[in-house]
C-alpha cells in the first residue's frame, strides 16, 4: 500500500505537506557561475509530486528555484504549493520597491498569486520591517499574495507582529535535535495565537545520517556544500563533535529498533513537537534524492520510551544562544561563513543624524514626539546619549495592540535605533524610566528590563504608574533612557 505523506492545514482550503522539499541548495548549485537547464530541474520535481511532496520552499535567492518551480507548475502540475520568500536588503524600502519584489517572484513564478510569501529582516532596531509587513499586507489584499508568514522571527518580534493587526500564518525556523530555541517561549506563542511554525535543520544538513556516525570531526574546508559548513558551526555551538556523536548514537539506537534511519528519527521528533506544521528537507535536485527515505518519516511514531531517551541525550547540549533567528542577527552569527557576509554588506543606521547649532548630535526617529519644542527627542553630547518620551508608535499606528509585552519591546527597539544612530548601542544604558498606565504591569515590565538591561542596579532602572500622562487610552508605556557610549 502507498504511504501517504501527512499533511497540515495552515488555514481552511489551504493545506501542505508536513515534508517540504526546500530549494535552497539550487543556489549552492549554481555556485561560482555555474548554471542549471531550467527544464530538466524542472523535470526532477515530479518524483516528489508523485510520492505526494507537494510543496516546495524556496527565496527570492535561492538563484533560479523560483523559475524552476514556477516552469514545473506550469507545465506538469497546477496541484502544487509553492512557498517563498522574500528577503530584503536591510537598506529601508518604499513601497514601490516592495511591490517590485512581489511582482519579480509573481513573474520568476509564472503566477498571478504568491500561496504563501514569508517575510525576513535583519535588524529589528530599524522600524522599517513594519512598513515592509503592513505593505504586504496590502498586496494580500489585493490579490497578489495568498497568505503571509515570517521567517526567523523570534518570540518577541512575532508577539508585536500578532499584536498589531498584522495577519500572519506561520513562521519559519530553526529547529532540530541540536537546536531547541523554539521549545521556550515561541512554542507557546504559537499555540495561543493558531501559528504552524516550518522548521528547517532537522537533519543538521545531513550531519543527522549514518556516514557521519562515530566519524573523525571534520574540518570546515572538508565540507563541500553551504548546509554542512553551517550545521557544523551549530554542532560546535551545541558543545562540540563528541557531544553531536551522543547524540548521533542516540538517534542510531532508535533507528534500528525501528528499522527506520537516522534522518526518519531526528525528523519524527521534530515534527511531533507541539505547533510544528511541517519540517523543510532540502534537495539537491537531479543529484541527490532521498525520496523513498523520507516517505519513511510516515510510516512510524515514536514511543515515549524512544523520545525519552533521545531526550536526555540533547539535554546534554550547550543550548544554542539567544531566540530563534538571532543567528542571523547578533553573535555567533551560525551562518556558512560564519558572518553575514555572503547574504548584507553592512547595516545602514536605522535614522539620519544632525549636529545642531550647540554641537550636540541628534536624530528624529519618525515618531509623533519628533521636534516637539523645536527639540529633539534623541541627542548625543560628548559621550552621553539622552533619549526621551518614547512610545510605541511608529508612522501613525499603534504598535502593539493592547499587549504591554509587546508595546514595550517596540520601544526598547527604538531605542535601539536611536543608540546606534549615535554611536551607541543597548550595552551603554546606565538609566531607564518607565511610565506604564496599568499598574498590574509592573511587574512584567520590570522582567523585561532586566532581561534587557542586566547591567544597570534596580534603583537606576525605576517604573513609575502614571495614568494621567499616558493621555492616549491606547498607550500603555513611555520610557526614557540615558546612556554612556563606552561603558559596554
Amino acid at each position: 500500500m502507498k504511504t501517504s505523506v501527512e499533511r497540515c492545514e495552515l488555514s481552511p482550503g489551504f493545506t501542505i505537506s508536513r515534508v517540504l522539499t526546500g530549494l535552497w541548495q539550487i543556489a549552492d548549485m549554481e555556485r561560482n557561475g555555474r548554471s542549471l537547464n531550467l527544464h530538466a530541474t524542472a523535470t526532477a520535481i515530479k518524483p516528489y509530486v508523485d510520492e505526494g511532496f507537494t510543496t516546495f520552499d524556496m527565496a527570492d535567492h535561492y538563484g533560479s528555484a523560483e523559475e524552476i518551480a514556477g516552469l514545473f507548475r506550469k507545465q506538469h502540475s497546477k496541484n502544487i504549493e509553492l512557498l517563498t520568500k522574500w528577503v530584503p536588503d536591510p537598506r529601508a524600502a518604499t513601497r514601490k520597491a516592495v511591490r517590485a519584489a512581489v511582482e519579480r517572484s509573481l513573474d520568476r513564478m509564472q503566477t498571478e498569486r504568491i500561496d504563501l510569501l514569508q517575510y525576513h529582516t535583519w535588524n529589528y532596531a530599524d522600524p522599517a520591517w513594519l512598513d515592509q509587513l503592513y505593505w504586504l499586507q496590502e498586496f494580500k489584499r489585493e490579490g497578489l499574495i495568498r497568505y503571509i508568514g515570517l521567517v526567523n522571527f523570534d518570540t518577541a518580534h512575532l508577539r508585536i507582529v500578532l499584536n498589531s493587526g498584522i495577519g500572519i500564518l506561520s513562521n519559519q525556523v530553526c529547529f532540530s535535535l541540536l537546536d531547541r530555541r523554539a521549545k521556550a517561549g515561541m512554542t507557546g506563542l504559537c499555540l495561543r495565537h493558531g501559528i504552524k511554525m516550518l522548521a528547517f535543520g532537522a537533519i543538521a544538513g545531513g550531519f543527522f545520517t549514518e556516514p557521519w556516525l562515530g566519524k573523525p570531526e571534520p574540518d570546515m574546508d572538508e565540507l563541500i556544500t553551504w548546509s554542512q559548513m553551517k550545521y557544523k558551526r551549530f554542532i560546535d555551538a551545541a558543545g562540540g563533535w563528541d557531544l553531536f556523536q551522543d547524540v548521533l548514537y542516540a538517534a542510531k539506537r532508535t533507528s534500528k529498533k525501528l528499522g527506520v534511519s537516522i534522518a526518519n528519527v531526528a525528523c519524527r521528533y521534530i515534527l511531533d513537537e507541539p505547533a510544528v506544521g511541517g519540517i523543510i528537507i532540502g534537495a539537491r535536485l537531479s543529484q541527490s534524492e532521498h525520496i523513498r527515505d523520507n516517505l519513511r518519516i510516515f510510516q512510524f511514531s515514536l514511543d515515549e520510551k524512544s523520545r525519552s531517551e533521545i531526550s536526555a541525550v540533547i539535554e546534554k547540549l550547550h543550548p544554542i544562544p539567544g531566540d530563534c533567528g538571532d543567528e542571523y542577527r547578533k553573535p555567533p552569527f551560525l551562518t556558512a561563513s560564519g558572518d553575514l557576509s555572503h547574504h548584507i554588506e553592512t547595516l545602514p543606521d536605522p535614522y539620519a543624524s544632525r549636529t545642531s547649532e550647540d554641537g550636540q548630535s541628534i536624530i528624529l526617529c519618525g515618531a509623533p514626539w519628533d521636534d516637539t519644542d523645536s527639540k529633539s527627542r534623541a541627542m548625543r553630547h560628548g559621550k552621553r546619549i539622552e533619549v526621551t518620551g518614547i512610545t510605541p508608535t511608529h508612522g501613525g499606528r499603534l504598535i502593539g495592540g493592547a499587549d504591554v509585552t509587546a508595546q514595550l519591546c517596540f520601544v526598547i527597539d527604538v531605542l535601539d535605533g536611536a543608540l546606534r544612530s549615535l554611536g551607541g548601542s543597548l550595552k551603554d544604558v546606565i538609566r531607564t524610566h518607565v511610565l506604564i498606565r496599568n499598574p498590574e504591569d509592573s511587574y512584567t515590565v520590570a522582567l523585561i528590563l532586566k532581561e534587557r538591561f542586566p547591567d544597570i542596579l534596580p534603583e537606576k532602572s525605576s517604573i513609575q504608574i502614571a495614568s494621567t500622562e499616558l493621555s492616549d487610552n491606547d498607550l500603555m508605556i513611555k520610557m526614557d533612557a540615558e546612556a554612556t557610549v563606552g561603558k559596554g
